[in-house]
């Protein structure tokens, strides 16, 4: 006789069969967090994956059972983890997410909706219509019909800014053939070419990527030695390239988190007829804060924006999403699966939800979004944003006071680059590295100047001044070993 099969997690049973698991989710969680006792685990890759194997087989024949295999792996995962919620784990866009937010993914893992037709998600893609049409009004507020999709993140958001200013121009061009013979005025680069895309030295490596996977030609790069791209250099790339354009602007880089003049670049890019898009994964949620929204001045005018929640917003990753200023321009997105939105389907009212993601299955992330948007609202979301801002001041003045270390330049956004002064960069690196395989500390890397800087991304509003203090006194530690 066939045992009964392991409990669902939906459905009116399911909230009693997860009850007694969160227990030993949460127990593992903690227990492995104590053990590890730092930001990441001591000893290495070699030892990390030396205690992972220990772990026995991940497939046996017969099963260990729900609790000995939740209780070991997640304690095993947890006392291996690099943990941002640690304060002295600072190295990269990685977010400590916020406890509400992770509570709402469960219920979306519980759950279960698939975000590509409606009949598997009528709740889901309502709720996600709310949000995405109040965080595209919140980036395009002039805009009469702005829209958004939610994405996997920055990468996903820049290719697919990308692929519509491709299928845009495409439509032009054809738009022109058939109307060769009427004048056109102004400089618009509207050329019979590819689509070309301008970018920063600052800007992201999805563009390069990006480009590759669409079958457009390598993205025209326009050196930014103190940073962030300059308008003047632009004008000169943009004269010189054949359209039709495309640039990129980036609102938060990610070596040094630095803001594009976004108002004077919108200028350059209206005057040669070219779109501008703005990769805001970084630094769009300054728009929750009222003391540095200024910071995003020019965003809206942008036709496209990517901006991460699971950056500067706290969410489980991912959570990312792509603006735009009329939701028309999303058009090329549309695309039929009779099984999924069937024409006779759509004419009679249900929600055609496969032209909102290249993706078919895909999770509701959205939930969790819209459960911190709600908690918090954009007071709440904009205090975080202001104390993870204030950290890198204070950050930034603890090293200036310290002799012995180097400042790069006052913080924009909650990145700071330091190193110690006088060391080379293969002491650099080798501090770094120190400090991740002895589990003390988790610092970035990144290249200015001509040389290598140690860079604390500080996303983690509960950090203190004690913290940013150990941090300095760990790095002056190393260096003088």
């Amino acid at each position: 006789m066939r045992a009964a099969p392991p409990p669902l997690a939906g459905g009116v049973p399911g909230a009693a069969a997860l009850r007694p698991l969160l227990g030993t989710v949460l127990d593992a969680l903690r227990a492995g967090a104590e053990e590890r006792g730092g930001p990441l685990p001591a000893g290495g890759p070699d030892a990390v994956a030396h205690r992972t194997a220990r772990l026995g087989a991940v497939l046996p024949e017969t099963g260990t059972g729900p609790d000995e295999a939740l209780r070991t792996l997640v304690h095993a995962l947890a006392a291996g983890a690099a943990d941002p919620a640690h304060p002295l784990c600072a190295a990269h866009l990685h977010t400590p997410p916020l406890a509400l937010a992770a509570a709402a993914d469960l219920a979306a893992s519980a759950l279960n909706p698939s975000m590509d037709s409606w009949d598997q998600a009528p709740a889901a893609s309502a709720l996600e219509t709310l949000v995405t049409t109040a965080l595209a009004a919140e980036i395009h507020p002039d805009a009469p019909r702005p829209d958004a999709l939610v994405t996997t993140g920055g990468t996903e958001s820049n290719q697919l800014a990308l692929l519509l200013a491709r299928e845009r121009h495409a439509g032009e061009r054809h738009s022109e053939g058939r109307h060769a013979g009427e004048h056109h005025t102004g400089e618009r680069h509207t050329g019979n070419g590819p689509l070309r895309t301008v970018v920063g030295a600052n800007a992201h490596h999805s563009f390069r990527r990006a480009a590759w996977l669409l079958g457009l030609p390598a993205p025209v790069v326009v050196p930014t030695p103190r940073g962030v791209l300059d308008p003047a250099a632009l004008h000169a790339a943009l004269t010189e390239t054949p359209g039709p354009l495309l640039v990129a602007a980036t609102a938060g880089t990610t070596d040094e988190g630095l803001v594009d003049p976004l108002p004077a670049l919108a200028d350059v890019c209206a005057a040669h007829g070219a779109d501008l898009h703005v990769d805001a994964a970084y630094g769009g949620p300054l728009l929750f804060s009222r003391t540095h929204r200024p910071l995003l001045d020019g965003l809206a005018r942008a036709r496209t924006v990517t901006v991460d929640l699971h950056k500067l917003g706290w969410q489980p990753a991912a959570a990312g999403l792509l603006a735009v200023r009329d939701t028309t321009d999303l058009a090329p997105l549309a695309h039929t699966a009779d099984y999924l939105n069937a024409d006779d389907d759509t004419d009679a009212g249900l929600p055609d939800l496969l032209g909102r993601s290249p993706r078919t299955t895909r999770r509701p992330d959205v939930l969790k979004a819209a459960v911190t948007l709600r908690a918090l609202g954009r007071t709440g979301l904009g205090a975080l944003v202001d104390t993870c801002m204030d950290l890198a001041q204070d950050l930034a003045d603890r090293i200036e006071k310290t002799p012995a270390l180097d400042l790069r330049a006052r913080p924009v956004l909650t990145t700071v680059l330091f190193r110690p002064h006088d060391a080379d960069d293969t002491t650099v690196a080798a501090i770094r590295r120190t400090l991740l395989t002895g589990g003390r500390a988790v610092l970035g890397r990144a290249r200015a100047d001509g040389r290598l800087w140690l860079k604390a991304t500080l996303l983690n509003p509960h950090a203190t001044p004690g913290d940013l203090d150990q941090l300095i006194t760990l790095v002056e530690g190393s260096a003088h070993r």
